[in-house]
């Protein structure tokens, strides 16, 4: 399998001195195409870090971290911004949604942002709203829905366009169990098709869906999941 995601000997720290919080502790993961990896730990563990560092949204502080193998450490903030756009899809813990914007809007905005034209922007936009049953909601604001419907629009335009590398913190933290695990389909089909996907995720029923679960632990790696052959359809079957 092709590498999406690689991250080597990663560390980041925040501070210096005495005072310093090591976030993460000399991580090494791969993510291949076609492959969904579940993240697991305790809160303060390090996982949001982890995404964050893994979308170039935040920098290591030593490592090396490659998207489609393009090396992030180096790239101008242009050069990173369109990285962002066109290859990473990523559903923040808080959403980050615009509220100005209606739900097709807020979907469609990285490709009209990546020069994408207006009209086909919205069509990707509709189908992906679509996708998380969403049809109907495209001309309402943030605001006039819920916070599980916000969740799926916030899932919808980190899944629009062709991008190979999909990260999710907790994104089915707002939904219920039977949303929750439509989403994961969701997220799983993508993988299927050829992404490349990582979530963080609280619930061990729905990390089910993954190929793999990694442990982290005071920003350590302690499991990367490789030890252990995850049966896709086994796990599907206890769903």
């Amino acid at each position: 399998m092709t590498p999406v995601l690689q991250l080597v000997n990663v560390s980041r720290v925040h501070g210096s001195g005495p005072t310093a919080v090591h976030a993460l502790r000399d991580v090494t993961l791969t993510v291949s195409a076609g492959e969904l990896v579940a993240v697991m730990g305790p809160s303060g563990s390090g996982k949001s870090t982890l995404l964050n560092v893994a979308g170039g949204l935040d920098a290591a502080t030593s490592g090396q971290i490659s998207v489609e193998g393009m090396p992030l450490r180096g790239v101008t903030a242009t050069e990173l911004a369109a990285l962002r756009r066109r290859a990473i899809g990523y559903v923040f813990q808080d959403l980050n949604l615009i509220p100005a914007l209606t739900a097709a809007e807020n979907v469609a905005l990285p490709r009209e942002l990546d020069g994408i034209r207006s009209r086909t922007a919205r069509t990707e936009a509709l189908a992906a709203l679509a996708e998380v049953d969403l049809t109907g909601y495209a001309d309402s604001y943030p605001d006039q829905l819920s916070g599980g419907q916000r969740q799926r629009i916030a899932i919808a335009r980190a899944l629009i366009g062709p991008r190979r590398l999909v990260l999710a913190d907790e994104p089915t933290g707002a939904l219920d169990s039977v949303t929750g695990e439509g989403i994961l389909k969701l997220l799983r089909a993508r993988c299927d098709a050829g992404a490349a996907g990582v979530i963080v995720t609280h619930d061990a029923r729905l990390a089910g869906w993954a190929d793999r679960i990694v442990s982290l632990r005071d920003g350590s790696l302690v499991d990367d999941g490789t030890g252990v052959p995850r049966s896709r359809s086994a796990l599907r079957s206890t769903s």
